[in-house]
Order: C-alpha cells, then sequence, then structure tokens
C-alpha cells in the first residue's frame, strides 16, 4: 500500500501563467489549512481509497465513484451506463432485490446512486456502525449483480418512464440538445439515458460487458467522510472488493482514442405555444485539469446568475445581472461552467419572454465580450469571495465531501486542499481574467440551443459576428 496524501496535481505551466505552488499565508487561511486531513492509500489491485474524517459526528457518507459514464458507451448501446445503474440494485448471487432492499432499510440510512457523461456514483448516508454493512452491499451489487430475468423487463419500462419525464423537462432537454450539437458525432455528444429505441435493444450481454470492462479497479475511487477511521475502510475495502479487474487502462486513456471536438453550431426547436423561451450560448470551456479552468470558475461568478423568484435586487454584484434586458425579460439567467476530461462548455442559460430575446442576446454577448477588455479590480474581489463562500458552503455535508473527494481523485489523482485552491483563486486578477477570455471568447465559434418562442432570437452569425467584430471594435 502506498499512501498518496503528499501527490501533487500537475497541471501544466504555460507563458504568461502564474502557477501556485503553495498556500497563500494570508491570515484568513488559517482556519481553511485547518480543515481534516483526506488521506489516499491504494490498494494493489489499483482501487483507491480516500477518506476525510471527523470525530464530532456520529454519521458518514461512503460510496463508490467510477470512471465510467455513457461518453465510454458505442452509439448502439448508449444507454447502458445507467441501465447497469439501475439493475443492480435488483438482485445478487446471494440476495434478492427485497433482501437488499431491506438491509438497507434497516440502516435508516440514505442511499443513492447517479450516472453522468464521465462518472457512475453509488453512495450512501450513514451511521458510523453500519457504514461496513454499506460497503458490502456496494461490494456485493458491483461484482455479484445477475441481471435476473424476472428484473429486466420491469426495469426497462421504469427507464422508460424515466425517459419521458426527463423529455417533459425542458431544461435538461436543452441542455442535451447543446451537448449534441457542441459535440456533433463524439461521445460527449450523446444523452446519458440513452435513446428509447436503445434501451428496447440493450441485452443482458450488454450490461455484464460493460461492467465487466468499464467498472475496473483503477478506475474505481472509494470514498467516505465523516465518523469514520481511514485504516478500517481500508481493511474493509481489501477484504470485500476482491473480483474487480485490474486492467490498466484508465479513462484518460479512452478519452484519447475518441476525444469530442466542439463544433461550433446550433440548434432550434421552434413551439409558439409555450409562453416562455429558453436559450443557451455557449463557448468550449476548459477541461478539468487545464490550468486555466479556475479563472473561468472566476469569470462564472463575475457574470453570475439572476432569478426572478429570488426578487428584483438592484444591488446585484454582476453588471450582467444588473443590466435592465435581464431583470426586465428574463424569468432567469444563469452562468454555467462544465469541465470534462478533455473540454469543458462556459456559457449562459436564459428562460425569458419572446419579445425581446434580441435585447437580452445584446446584454448577455456584450458582458461576456467585456471579460476579453474591461475588467474592474473590484469585480474581481467580488468574485473571488463568492466564489470560496460556495465553495465551502457546498462541503458543509458529509455526502458533499464525500463527492467531492471521489470526483477529484477521479480527475486530478488526487485531492486538492481548500488552501490551495484558494490561493489559486486568490492569484486570478484583472490581467488574467482578459487573458483567459482572450482565449476562450474572442473570435472563438459558439453553441446554441433553443427552445419554445424563440423566432426574436438574433440568428447564429449575428452570435459569431459579435465574438469578433464588437468585441475587437472595442464596443463592448
Amino acid at each position: 500500500m502506498a499512501d498518496a496524501v503528499n501527490a501533487r496535481l500537475k497541471w501544466p505551466e504555460r507563458p504568461g501563467h502564474r502557477f501556485i505552488r503553495y498556500a497563500s499565508s494570508d491570515s484568513y487561511h488559517t482556519s481553511i489549512m485547518a480543515t481534516p486531513e483526506t488521506r489516499v492509500t491504494t490498494l494493489p489491485n489499483g482501487i483507491r481509497v480516500a477518506t476525510e474524517s471527523r470525530r464530532d459526528i456520529n454519521i458518514a457518507t461512503v460510496g463508490v465513484w467510477i470512471d465510467a459514464g455513457s461518453r465510454f458507451e458505442a452509439e448502439e448501446t448508449n444507454g447502458t451506463a445507467h441501465f447497469v445503474e439501475h439493475m443492480v440494485f435488483k438482485g445478487t448471487e446471494s440476495h434478492l432485490e427485497y433482501e437488499l432492499m431491506q438491509k438497507m432499510k434497516r440502516m435508516g440510512g440514505h442511499f443513492n446512486a447517479y450516472t453522468s457523461r464521465e462518472q457512475t456514483t453509488y453512495y450512501a448516508k450513514v451511521f458510523y456502525r453500519n457504514v461496513s454493512e454499506a460497503l458490502e452491499i456496494f461490494a456485493d451489487i458491483l461484482q455479484n449483480s445477475t441481471f435476473d430475468d424476472c428484473k429486466w423487463e420491469w426495469e426497462r419500462d421504469d427507464i422508460f418512464r424515466e425517459i419521458q419525464k426527463v423529455e417533459g423537462q425542458t431544461e435538461k432537454v436543452l441542455f442535451h440538445h447543446l451537448h449534441a450539437t457542441a459535440f456533433q458525432n463524439t461521445p460527449l455528444g450523446r444523452t446519458i439515458l440513452g435513446s428509447a429505441e436503445n434501451v428496447k435493444s440493450i441485452t443482458q450481454e450488454h450490461l455484464k460487458n460493460y461492467i465487466t470492462t468499464q467498472y475496473t479497479a483503477p478506475r474505481m475511487v472509494i470514498s467516505a467522510a465523516g465518523a469514520i477511521e481511514h485504516d478500517e475502510v481500508v481493511e474493509l475495502v481489501k477484504k470485500l472488493f476482491t473480483k474487480l479487474s485490474s486492467d490498466p487502462t484508465t479513462a484518460s486513456h479512452l478519452v484519447a482514442k475518441s476525444p469530442a471536438y466542439f463544433t461550433g453550431s446550433e440548434v432550434r426547436i421552434i413551439d409558439d405555444d409555450v409562453k416562455l423561451a429558453q436559450f443557451v450560448v455557449a463557448f468550449e470551456g476548459a477541461a478539468a485539469t487545464d490550468p486555466d479552468c479556475i479563472a473561468l470558475m472566476v469569470m462564472q461568478a463575475m457574470l453570475g446568475s439572476w432569478s426572478n423568484c429570488a426578487g428584483q435586487c438592484k444591488n446585484l454584484g454582476s453588471e450582467l445581472m444588473r443590466n435592465d434586458a435581464v431583470m426586465e425579460f428574463s424569468e432567469s439567467v444563469m452562468t454555467f461552467n462544465t469541465n470534462y476530461k478533455d473540454t469543458g462548455l462556459f456559457g449562459v442559460y436564459a428562460v425569458a419572454k419572446p419579445d425581446h430575446l434580441d435585447r437580452l442576446s445584446y446584454a448577455i454577448m456584450r458582458s461576456i465580450g467585456r471579460l476579453c477588455y474591461r475588467v474592474r479590480d473590484d469585480d474581481v474581489t467580488r468574485a473571488h469571495n463568492q466564489l470560496k463562500y460556495s465553495l465551502m458552503l457546498h462541503l458543509d455535508s458529509t455526502t458533499n465531501v464525500a463527492e467531492d473527494i471521489g470526483c477529484q481523485i477521479l480527475n486530478y489523482g488526487r485531492r486538492i486542499p481548500a488552501a490551495e485552491l484558494f490561493a489559486r483563486i486568490d492569484v486570478v486578477d484583472a490581467n488574467e481574467v482578459k487573458r483567459v477570455a482572450n482565449r476562450f471568447f474572442f473570435d472563438q465559434d459558439v453553441a446554441i440551443a433553443a427552445i419554445g418562442p424563440v423566432k426574436g432570437l438574433p440568428n447564429y452569425n449575428w452570435f459569431r459576428e459579435f465574438t469578433s467584430t464588437k468585441i475587437s471594435q472595442n464596443l463592448c
């Protein structure tokens, strides 16, 4: 066993990029640096055990984070990863489905699972005394699932209902279309649930093959946070997770063979029978390990978000969210920054009245364009503080901590300490924002997805021209 606590994420340096190697010594970082240690142990089969212990509570979150999601499927079997997530709870070689359910209910905790484009996760929030039992369940379902025939059609119907439910959620449909148009003909452009046709044709052999080839030990992290002891969790994992393949092929190897390529394009679904228009304007963003991803996080905070439900506050820090076009004509506006292994998406999602989409589009593009030329130090400082507050607030539960650990180990090979992350945020100044904004926004293609009464949304050429002509003329 090798303790990997002192490992360091190797983000490449680039000319003009100031790279922070050590945590800041500012006084406000003192309490941050006192946060519990994240311990990481790699077992001989390649599985990693990562924990953060707390002695002031009696609960813990423990789970399995797997570097496998929908982008690692073939086109004809798209939806398999999500199908596997459903079926593993339907019975194993030693437990029927109702026996697994009874064991989980007796603990009185919370069990959950989800599939994304790049990861699949199974986790439980339980009392300290039930951590070992929760791990036993995860080890059983991930190594011994039978994919019972009698449960097969029932679960297929359940997934059909889930697909129909998602099709009624415009925001999710919009972001599915955004990925499909931004990453055309690449695995990242596919949906997570898969099509109804695929779900009909997926077989038990597809599921067994997926779990055998994708759920390998080197692509798994057992993450735990709360009332746990690292060495105890390590011993449990060594005892329980013995059947996993040790295939050294990583998710990064697979991504390198089938990378995602960003395509400037758009998709519009016109429906004048609904009252509100929804649209997304996105640029290609940074990969998770790109050194500029921190600056994009700061820019996301600078642009901000706004919702009519939260009240029309004129003292919002973001210039975009204070814009009259946003506050008068939109129901909500949200900036997003999504990072994948080899690419990302950075953009703005808006829900608005259809009559003034041109004015709202201008306000959005103008604010993004200003990041290339006009950035005020006080706006950057505000974004620093809001971003750091948001990050710390997110880590206020054992479940979020366990998820943070699992995702970071999969993406970076280590967990970045909060003090180091804060120092990386603090180094992003106005000049850095302008440099990174020019890299990602100036004269760059955009991807647009729109649904509803969107005839008044400017055409694609208008958005594309805005990224070069209007910004270069310094009209923003």
